[in-house]
């Protein structure tokens, strides 16, 4: 018997609840809570664990549903060699609101194929449109002397810090660890060793 598989994404930055939205919409389109799977990764990464997850385990006759190709991939290579596999395994693939790609007889629709390619194409040219803002954002305010990403760590800031302060001294005698320090101040692991290899730096 066919089964009907979901797959969402939304990038790490996006609100997740994005996401939730996806899977109701998904739902509605025939999949269930245990056949979607769901990602949080840039639309352009190679390594879609959840996406090549789904792709094991569908068989011939299943059908893969999204809400968008762009969803999918932002990828226009990543989308051609989905669309193969598609093919060869003889599934079912249905964009809502968009277009519905049955290959379960092994063929493909030519003018089914060039529509979907050219969903990838406008997907990918958003991506780099994208990617070309935030650089000129970065760059302009680099310009302006805007500080990018997070400030470095000052050794003030440490040395202000009287509960690790007092923790650090107790490591220095080997009392405690690193992890011990993070418990006792509450301060992250990466935090306190990034304090700590500043200090004897």
């Amino acid at each position: 018997m066919s089964k009907t598989y979901g797959y969402c994404r939304c990038s790490m930055n996006e609100d997740k609840q994005d996401i939730q939205r996806q899977v109701r919409e998904l739902i509605e389109l025939g999949a269930t809570k245990e056949t979607i799977y769901k990602e949080y990764i840039n639309g352009s990464s190679d390594d879609k664990v959840e996406l090549n997850k789904l792709l094991a385990v569908i068989n011939e006759g299943d059908t893969i549903v999204a809400t968008e190709v762009s969803r999918i991939t932002r990828s226009t290579k990543q989308l051609c060699e989905i669309i193969e596999l598609i093919k060869d395994k003889k599934l079912k693939l249905i964009i809502k609101d968009s277009i519905t790609v049955d290959c379960t007889n092994g063929t493909l629709d030519a003018m089914t194929k060039a529509f979907l390619q050219m969903s990838g194409v406008f997907a990918e040219l958003e991506r780099d449109i994208i990617s070309q803002r935030v650089k000129s954002g970065m760059a302009n305010a680099r310009a302006k002397g805007k500080q990018i990403g997070r400030a470095k760590t000052s050794m003030e800031e440490v040395l202000s810090n009287k509960k690790f302060m007092e923790s650090y001294e107790l490591y220095k005698k080997g009392s405690i660890n690193k992890s011990q320090i993070a418990r006792l101040t509450g301060m992250s692991r990466p935090t306190v060793i990034k304090y700590v290899k500043l200090l004897e730096e």
